[in-house]
């Protein structure tokens, strides 16, 4: 299975008179813009994916309907596996359940992804160091279902590498 976290686009900056639950926080017309530009550059390396799992916060979940317009990618899941404040632990379970497809699109935020991605590939006791820009996209792979340390890094990429493509 080959697993691609894709962290947010810029989203705006939290301001709780504007969104008194940063739930509702959107994306920036910029970040939407700058992100539909990277999605076109990572549908040119990843055509397809068999499902797209999303928080349901709403900057995430926007970013993955940019993917689904932008690439015609499935339609998102909600997945509060994937809010921040989740373990990885959390969404590795979530994951088993779907270790038959074979690519998965993971859409979330920080810290969460890169715990995420730590925890895949090194397991729970060692970490790696990895911070993913907003719009960044890492791939990993992995052999039947998903695990602690299973994983293995076949790229990590910025958005302007991607949006460069």
């Amino acid at each position: 299975m080959d697993i691609y976290l894709i962290r947010h686009a810029i989203a705006a900056a939290r301001d709780f008179d504007q969104w008194p639950d940063d739930r509702d926080r959107p994306l920036t017309p910029k970040g939407e813009q700058q992100f539909r530009r990277a999605a076109r550059g990572l549908g040119k390396i990843v055509p397809r994916v068999d499902q797209v799992f999303s928080s349901p916060l709403e900057r995430a979940w926007r970013t993955a309907e940019i993917l689904r317009a932008e690439l015609d990618w499935p339609q998102p899941a909600a997945w509060p596996q994937l809010e921040p404040d989740r373990s990885p632990q959390q969404v590795v379970l979530a994951l088993g359940p779907h270790a038959s497809l074979a690519a998965v699109a993971l859409v979330g935020h920080e810290p969460g992804l890169s715990e995420l991605f730590s925890f895949l590939l090194t397991g729970p006791r060692a970490r790696a160091d990895v911070e993913m820009k907003k719009g960044g996209v890492a791939r990993l792979e992995v052999d039947g279902a998903p695990q602690a340390g299973a994983a293995t890094l076949k790229w990590l990429l910025t958005p302007k590498v991607l949006r460069a493509l």
